[in-house]
């Protein structure tokens, strides 16, 4: 559940129901998803939270994707605890785990004023034997560090039971309670509120423990908890700790744990921030993390195929509408038809500007297409960016067996035929060229402020774009392979399909060619728009911006211009035109400041 979609839907309406039942509500539908064959490739494809590998480390043993981790409070029933994998974290903490099932007594309550969510106080637990089935069920993809609470003898038995389970225990500081002498050869580290932390407790963990956990305290804003923890770690510093420094909470925006990072702890895990930021919050933080680690990329050779493929497509596109605003249809066109343009002028004029109206929207849409898989090229796989290269791949592959398309009413055009030949030389050293491409994004946002939550807003109604691309092209290729008009076409036309029959039997295979055509092009170039609205949105990305701007101006120029430049103006059939306008429109002016802001201070 991307941040677009947690904001700007999600939220506002689960906000109506209890927090524990809302809670349940997203975690057991994401696990179902997760769950699913291609669930995890699903949430990534909507959320993109793979790890840049310069980010990974090596904490006691256990190699990290990222610095980054899910408290176990967030999801103490775990519910959610497949669909966390999928989530970008680089380690999952799991409890605490109590030797048997805790009741359900408080819920946490959200203070959304005050910025904070107020946790119970006691244990929500499902006991060892419900944790022990689950973690049994568990295809661990990142290191699960287990909790433990309860008495003495409770703890022991605990972790004598998940020993094989856990890469790491983290054992409560409870001062009624004794500390469990433990014979696990896992990584151990005790759990503190970081105004516990004396003298006395520092020896201890220097002398027991593989680190400590700095706990938030309860009932107090990620803001309070923040300085709590650069506080304790003062202390810490000052008595030349060397180990293992965790901290739980005080992070709400990127910005909070990159002050911690600076103080050189080890491992962050998010609670009550996470919720309240929303679930992109740790790749917005990897996003800042990379991002201060200056220019780090090195220019890939194999971009400029790319951006020839691109090119090629856009002056593919040019001549295209150049055909269509003169001559519409060609000799070889005539040859099939057995017919001239004249002679069919005469029939029905109608019919020529009607052809002229489909080959212009899709010279539109391809210089639209071309314009986006350059600006992909030159700004994204040039650096490295391996979402923009998937994007284009996808783009393209799909746009490559449009060609098939043609077939489907028994007229294949020879030019198309070479104009894929011409452009798979291009892609497929593109593609070869730039094969095994692992960088991810960067980003210099930091804080939750007003212009990136009003960019989500932008993000939305692009991703609604790109979808309704994508559903726009089946259709339209559907009816192209199928009935090839719509009742708004025929009006136009003055004319039902019988009587074009009966003129010329060839007539409706040339026209049924253009239409698939045009809906295999709308398709890919669709998929191109929703995978750079899913997966280009951070700020600072003003090229994504641009490219996105000037890309759109041609599709949506040839595509309503063109009806009025012919009379086609139904209403009904320029609706999806005007409201794909519409998603163009807010999406550009929602997102202009948070893409063309370096920082939040510029």
């Amino acid at each position: 559940m991307p941040d677009w979609s947690y904001h700007v839907l999600f939220k506002p309406l689960l906000s109506r129901l209890s927090s524990f039942h809302s809670r349940e509500f997203i975690h057991r539908g994401m696990n179902r998803i997760s769950s699913v064959p291609g669930g995890h490739h699903l949430i990534n494809f909507l959320g993109r939270e793979e790890s840049s590998p310069l980010l990974m480390k090596e904490v006691n043993g256990n190699l990290l994707n990222n610095s980054i981790g899910l408290a176990g409070k967030v999801d103490p029933l775990l519910s959610g605890t497949k669909a966390f994998q999928n989530l970008g974290f680089g380690f999952i903490e799991i409890g605490p785990v109590t030797k048997e099932p805790y009741p359900k007594g408080e819920v946490p309550i959200i203070h959304e004023k005050e910025n904070y969510i107020e946790f119970p106080q006691l244990y929500e637990s499902i006991g060892l034997e419900k944790t022990l089935l689950k973690l049994k069920n568990l295809q661990r993809k990142q290191p699960v560090f287990i909790r433990i609470a309860g008495s003495e003898d409770d703890q022991s038995a605990i972790m004598n039971a998940l020993e094989d389970k856990a890469d790491a225990f983290i054992l409560e500081f409870n001062s009624s309670v004794p500390i469990t002498s433990y014979t696990t050869k896992k990584p151990v580290y005790l759990a503190m509120k970081s105004d516990q932390l004396n003298e006395e407790m520092f020896h201890l963990i220097n002398e027991q423990f593989n680190g400590i956990v700095l706990d938030e305290q309860p009932n107090k804003d990620d803001r309070f908890n923040l300085t709590e923890h650069l506080k304790a770690i003062q202390f810490l510093k000052k008595h030349h700790f060397n180990k293992t420094i965790i901290t739980v909470g005080g992070v709400s925006e990127p910005g909070d744990a990159l002050t911690l990072l600076h103080e050189n702890v080890d491992l962050i895990m998010l609670s009550g921030g996470y919720i309240l930021s929303g679930p992109g919050l740790p790749k917005r933080i990897k996003e800042a993390q990379l991002s201060e680690m200056g220019n780090i990329e090195t220019s890939h050779q194999g971009w400029l195929w790319y951006f020839l493929f691109g090119l090629s497509i856009m002056v593919g596109g040019l001549i295209t509408l150049f055909i269509s605003m003169s001559a519409i249809i060609l000799p070889y066109d005539e040859y099939f038809l057995q017919m001239d343009r004249e002679t069919i002028y005469v029939f029905n004029e109608r019919l020529l500007y009607f052809m002229a109206h489909d080959r212009m929207t899709l010279a539109g849409t391809m210089i639209s297409g071309g314009i986006v898989y350059m600006g992909l090229a030159k700004y994204g796989i040039r650096f490295g960016l391996k979402w923009a290269k998937q994007a284009t791949d996808a783009a393209a592959i799909i746009g490559f067996l449009g060609i098939f398309l043609f077939i489907g009413y028994g007229y294949f055009d020879w030019l198309h035929l070479v104009f894929w030949l011409v452009l798979l030389p291009f892609y497929i050293s593109g593609f070869v060229k730039t094969k095994g491409m692992k960088g991810t994004a960067k980003s210099t946002n930091r804080t939750n402020y007003r212009i990136w939550k009003q960019s989500l807003f932008g993000q939305l109604a692009l991703v609604i774009l790109g979808f309704s691309f994508v559903l726009g092209g089946f259709i339209i290729a559907y009816i192209g392979i199928t009935n090839v008009f719509v009742a708004t076409d025929l009006t136009y036309i003055c004319m039902p399909p019988e009587l074009l029959n009966q003129f010329n039997e060839r007539l409706i295979p040339v026209i049924a060619h253009d239409r698939a055509g045009f809906g295999g092009a709308l398709l890919s170039v669709g998929l191109l728009i929703l995978m750079v609205a899913l997966w280009g949105f951070q700020q600072g990305n003003k090229w994504v911006w641009w490219m996105l701007f000037i890309g759109g101006i041609p599709a949506f120029a040839a595509g309503i211009g063109v009806h009025f430049a012919i009379g086609y103006t139904d209403f009904i059939h320029l609706v999806p035109a005007y409201f794909a306008l519409g998603l163009y429109v807010i999406g550009l002016l929602f997102s202009y400041s948070f893409f063309h802001l370096k920082n939040e201070y510029s």
